[in-house]
């Protein structure tokens, strides 16, 4: 898992967490509530949330809504990781995000909150964060399937692999069987998942480019030309591609201020 600390807001971009992602996060704010909005076209639900949240795996942009700086931090899990840690299966709240509370007890999280609102540094709070992790994940009585790290790795890290029906195959499991293992342990379906992938890939090149080609950018990603790319795109991020860009020259300025500790 990774760990990241900002001071930074996060609004309506795909720079910042918002954008759809293939793991889970367990995010703590300083700020008492926050406020989270779906984007997609089907739905839009907001949700006001206490300091320690759970945020599942997601198949499409959210936003949070952060009017004034607020200093958070956050771990992210590989994915079927948080399992086992949270100690439900990760299909229970794929898209959508829940107070860490509802999973574990009040008292818990309020007593982890406040040792880690007054630790004086950025090490000392992430070193209390993943103790509480590690002990929850001791006394779990969950463990992830062989399977699903199996499935994950043949379907490589931007979903280009072997294929759904390959890795089935090769598991020995009936597809029903794979499916509801894999659902139940990361969250989402296996080809919803790799979708995620192979669009985090692209917006990985797309972050580095200066000025993005849409078109070279969906022969090197696999689509079958940019049309296909576009409307991938619009549909996961709820963004167009054009908007995309104008986000990200946006934000660019702002993730100056963002720091990463691994």
């Amino acid at each position: 898992m990774s760990n990241e600390e900002s001071t930074t807001p996060i609004t309506r971009t795909l720079s910042g967490a918002p954008r759809p992602q293939p793991r889970a996060l367990v995010v703590v704010r300083r700020t008492d509530r926050a406020r989270t909005e779906g984007v997609s076209q089907e739905q839009v639900a907001v949700d006001r949330l206490s300091g320690v949240v759970v945020s599942g795996i997601h198949s499409g942009a959210f936003s949070i809504d952060a009017m004034q700086h607020a200093a958070m931090m956050g771990v992210h899990f590989k994915p079927a990781g948080a399992s086992a840690v949270l100690g439900v299966p990760l299909q229970e709240f794929a898209d959508t995000h829940v107070d860490l509370a509802v999973l574990w007890s009040d008292g818990a999280i309020r007593e982890l909150r406040e040792r880690l609102c007054t630790a004086t540094t950025p090490h000392a709070r992430f070193n209390l964060l993943e103790r509480a992790l590690i002990e929850r994940l001791l006394t779990s009585r969950r463990r992830l399937h062989p399977v699903v790290p199996f499935a994950i790795e043949c379907f490589g890290p931007d979903g280009s692999g072997a294929s759904v029906r390959d890795v089935t195959r090769r598991s020995g499991l009936s597809h029903r069987r794979f499916l509801t293992i894999f659902r139940s342990e990361v969250g989402l379906p296996p080809k919803a998942f790799c979708r995620i992938l192979r669009f985090q890939h692209v917006h990985g090149i797309a972050q580095r480019m200066g000025q993005i080609n849409w078109a070279d950018l969906a022969l090197t990603c696999g689509f079958y030309d940019q049309a296909h790319l576009t409307n991938e795109f619009r549909r996961l991020s709820g963004l167009t591609p054009t908007e995309y860009e104008r986000a990200v020259q946006e934000t660019r300025n702002l993730l100056n201020g963002h720091v990463a500790i691994r």
